[in-house]
């Protein structure tokens, strides 16, 4: 099953090169995140930039790490 992508919706604009894309991986029990700048929706993202592979908890306390932190 390839991963259905979609964009942060903090990217802003379509073209915008400073953006994330998460993906469910693997039957929706692990999330990939990417970055956008080097997406492919080939058979191998690796290849492309890479992705991280996240179980669903691991990408919940990794958002409320960041969402924790102080904005720079």
């Amino acid at each position: 099953m390839a991963a259905q992508w979609r964009k942060s919706s903090y990217s802003g604009a379509a073209n915008d090169e400073q953006c994330v894309e998460v993906g469910r991986l693997e039957g929706g029990f692990t999330v990939g995140v990417r970055d956008s700048k080097g997406a492919s929706d080939g058979p191998s993202d690796e290849a492309s930039g890479g992705v991280v592979r996240l179980s669903r908890f691991e990408l919940g306390a990794l958002v409320a790490e960041l969402k924790a932190r102080p904005v720079r």
